[in-house]
């Protein structure tokens, strides 16, 4: 009996082998011809979510972010739920046990996006961008107290260079801001450095608090997932419909919503297009979620992760093209090292799955070696 069972494994390998081996290279062509859309279709969104949100915020007299949120989430609802009834996606109704449970995580989100927009309110996208980073580096950390993580030393080098990136990226930053603020004939206001010190200073508070708020919700989610069973479009639906009470009473409490500040905040002759941008906006979101997932079901994690690390670098540009971000040697030294620092992250990270894969394949005994 084992005679024949290994006569037929030995047989089934060799089918295999020739399977492979007969494999056209157009096939293969075929597949990574199938794996650009995907790609291409996330980082476009990605690029065009960071600048709507941009546009937005960068007004003058904006100050209603919390209204901001409440509108995107409003319309991303509203997107998901049309598709679903379209019956392109699928995800489970509304339940009130997994409403309480997955709450703190949609508190959490509605802090991680409202922390990001203020960021990017007093930031330039590069800056941004790179600083997002460090966000890595937090939840890296986080999984090793927490799930039993580990760092390799290739990750180590990869936050390495991400802290010096972020270290570049701030004193590029300060550095140009300051040479706005002193004119070049004379020694310039002090009132003026004074408000560009203070500008930054917010900035980078407000970075700061979304590193680790962004941090917490990702670790927390990950728990949250598997007590809940949700699977992408479950939680995205569960999230952005659970803020929208907690951001609507924060900007009825917290925002003026007098007939001047709302004038200031949407200016009548700019108000429809901001209006639509804001929308927009809301409706990319639902793009990144989609995106995200046809890029890892068509290509893989690791690819996905990869091009999520490719990505910094047409995002960052973005904000140079359309916003007239500086173009230094700071500030392209630091997309430079952020870009390199993200492709190291993605290949450790690679090699770290083929690692655990491969010990738990040898851990496992073949069953034409057990002994009966």
């Amino acid at each position: 009996m084992a005679s024949t069972s290994n006569n037929s494994t030995i047989k089934r390998d060799t089918a295999e082998l020739r399977r492979t081996m007969s494999a056209s290279p157009t096939s293969d062509n075929n597949v990574q011809l199938s794996a650009l859309p995907p790609i291409l279709c996330y980082c476009f969104a990605s690029i065009l979510m960071t600048v709507v949100n941009k546009f937005v915020v960068s007004g003058a007299n904006f100050s209603m972010n919390f209204l901001l949120l409440c509108i995107q989430s409003s319309v991303c609802i509203a997107c998901v739920t049309t598709v679903k009834q379209l019956g392109i996606i699928t995800f489970r109704p509304f339940d009130w046990q997994d409403a309480k449970t997955w709450f703190p995580i949609s508190f959490m989100l509605a802090m991680v996006i409202y922390t990001g927009s203020k960021s990017l309110q007093f930031l330039s996208i590069p800056v941004y961008t790179i600083f997002k980073n460090l966000t890595i580096i937090l939840i890296a950390y986080g999984e090793v107290l927490w799930f039993g993580g580990r760092v390799t030393g290739l990750t180590f080098v990869s936050f390495i260079f991400m802290v010096f990136s972020s270290v570049i990226a701030a004193w590029s930053d300060v550095s140009n801001a300051m040479n706005d603020a002193i004119p070049t004939a004379g020694m310039g206001s002090l009132h003026d450095v004074t408000d560009v010190v203070q500008k930054l200073n917010i900035g980078y508070f407000w970075m700061l608090i979304n590193c680790l708020t962004s941090a917490a919700y990702v670790l927390t989610m990950r728990k949250r997932i598997k007590v809940t069973g949700f699977s992408d479009w479950d939680s995205m639906f569960y999230s952005n419909l659970l803020s929208i009470p907690v951001l609507a009473l924060f900007s009825i409490v917290l925002e003026d919503w007098g007939t001047e500040n709302l004038n200031r905040n949407f200016p009548p002759e700019t108000r429809s297009f901001l209006l639509m941008a804001i929308a927009f906006s809301g409706a990319a979101a639902v793009g990144i979620s989609y995106t995200t997932a046809w890029c890892v079901r068509v290509t893989s994690s690791t690819t996905y992760s990869m091009v999520g690390a490719l990505n910094k670098l047409p995002v960052a540009a973005s904000g140079m093209l359309f916003f007239g971000d500086a173009v230094t040697f700071g500030s392209v030294s630091a997309i430079s090292v952020g870009f390199l620092a993200g492709l190291l992250y993605a290949v450790a990270k690679n090699n770290q799955k083929k690692t655990e894969s491969r010990m738990h394949s040898e851990s496992i005994i073949p069953l034409t070696n057990r002994k009966p």
